[in-house]
């Protein structure tokens, strides 16, 4: 597979460390409200990537944060805690919060069809491996205290800025809004592994470490739990462009001085989803929902396919008409597929051939508009029978997850559902039939079998019993 890699600013040959297998993690939500469409985008994506990588023939494991401790409203250590932000907007505890936001998540993905990882991790559940982390940073000269504070000295690392290109001028004071003076800082660029007393004494979470009572920066957290579940090296390392700066980067910073080694091979970044030329985000202002999505009259899987028809690596406009014209492309699909003939057997070297052709389409850089194409190419080529039409259908939806053939399968079950009521209808039939002949009554035992004739249902009365057919 060929995959544009942010390190690397080319798209490289995609190829796991160790044998067929491949370590991937995706940064999770911070769990303070609900997830907006914008953020779903990137897990729509990363959904793709890992399905396709399956169906391409690789065994993935991939490891995602729950982040529900620490993540403040400014990328640059300062503002409130995101957590305690929406605690103390709803009038509920940290954990209430957690607790509600991560399910609400979850529920977002499964309508969305976007499998969960294997390994979800809440940064609450990893206190002990973070302290025991920060002081081996500490113990090795990259890590030091401040204003009782722990910091990561950025200057003891080699090309920090490598993942974005960025300057240490561009973090001075005033040139981006996210960025404030922090006088306990050595270098602009440092960042918080533990806040202890500083300005943030209302905290709700609160840990014992060596450095007194606190809590655990934002960055941290991804490092320490791709280390653990994930191991030493990660092949495949995905989020938003928003994470690029300061939080991946600060990850890679953290993970390459506490391991001595490169640390993560392939870095996946998915671009912003815009409306009116902005970027969507909860601090916006704007929290446009896959609930407000459902309540406008939109199956989410409308909103998964409009993601799908543009190429990850470029911004997206959002809008409801553009949505109306995506709802409308995808109930035609829907309908044209439930229209094939089902009757007959596949054949098996014409779907290898599609299915490869799916393999070399969608991995140029997972190109899934193109693979969108191809499906429609599939379904008008005439020499193809409907039969093994439908099983490339069902194979290009183990990554496109877009539910392709379910006009299809209610049909079947509605079928299904009228063949049961007719079989009893007549077996009830039968039975009166049998007991009218049993009482004599052949008057009524004629007009059972001519009431049967008129829907179409021939009998037929043998040594082991009476039998019947739909003609």
């Amino acid at each position: 597979m060929q995959l544009y890699n942010t390190e690397t600013k080319t798209i490289d040959e995609f190829a796991p460390v160790n044998g067929n297998t491949i370590r991937m993690y995706t940064c999770g939500p911070t769990v303070y409200h609900f997830a907006h469409i914008g953020n779903l985008r990137s897990y729509i994506c990363e959904d793709v990537l890992e399905k396709f990588l399956s169906f391409a023939g690789y065994d993935v494991i991939r490891a995602m944060n729950i982040t529900d401790v620490g993540h403040l409203t400014s990328d640059a250590d300062s503002g409130e805690d995101k957590m305690l932000k929406g605690a103390r907007r709803e009038n509920k505890t940290v954990m209430e919060i957690a607790q509600f936001y991560t399910d609400a998540f979850f529920e977002d993905c499964r309508k969305l069809n976007i499998k969960k990882p294997e390994i979800v991790v809440p940064a609450t559940s990893m206190i002990k491996e973070f302290i025991e982390t920060i002081q081996a940073l500490m113990e090795k000269g990259y890590a030091y205290q401040a204003g009782e504070n722990i910091y990561f000295d950025t200057s003891k690392v080699n090309n920090y800025y490598a993942l974005t290109g960025h300057e240490e001028s561009d973090l001075q004071v005033g040139v981006r809004d996210d960025v404030e003076e922090d006088t306990n800082k050595r270098n602009k660029s440092d960042f918080v592994l533990w806040f202890t007393k500083s300005k943030f004494e209302d905290q709700a979470l609160k840990w014992d470490s060596p450095w007194g009572v606190g809590y655990p920066g934002w960055h941290i957290e991804c490092s320490c739990i791709s280390m653990k579940y994930l191991g030493e090296y990660l092949d495949l390392h995905c989020g938003g462009v928003d994470n690029i700066f300061p939080h991946h980067t600060n990850e890679i910073a953290q993970s390459e001085a506490y391991l001595g080694h490169r640390w993560c091979r392939h870095w996946f970044h998915v671009q912003h989803l815009n409306e009116n030329g902005s970027k969507i985000s909860k601090s916006s202002g704007t929290i446009l929902t896959v609930s407000v999505v459902e309540e406008k009259g939109y199956d989410p899987l409308v909103y998964r396919m409009f993601c799908l028809q543009s190429h990850y690596r470029k911004p997206l406009e959002f809008s409801f008409e553009v949505l109306d014209n995506m709802k409308n492309v995808y109930s035609k699909l829907l309908q044209r597929i439930s229209n094939l003939k089902p009757e007959g057997a596949a054949d098996e070297a014409v779907a290898a051939q599609w299915h490869q052709k799916f393999v070399e389409v969608v991995g140029a850089d997972l190109n899934t508009a193109s693979g969108i194409t191809l499906l429609y190419d599939m379904l008008k080529d005439e020499t193809v029978s409907d039969a093994t039409k439908l099983a490339v259908i069902k194979d290009y939806d183990r990554v496109l997850s877009l539910d392709l053939t379910k006009l299809l399968d209610k049909k079947s079950e509605a079928a299904g559902a009228v063949d049961d009521e007719l079989t009893a209808y007549v077996e009830a039939k039968i039975a009166e039939r049998k007991a009218a002949k049993k009482a004599k009554d052949f008057a009524i035992a004629d007009a059972i079998r001519e009431e049967l004739a008129s829907k179409g249902i021939m009998i037929k009365d043998t040594r082991e019993g009476t039998v019947w057919e739909k003609v």
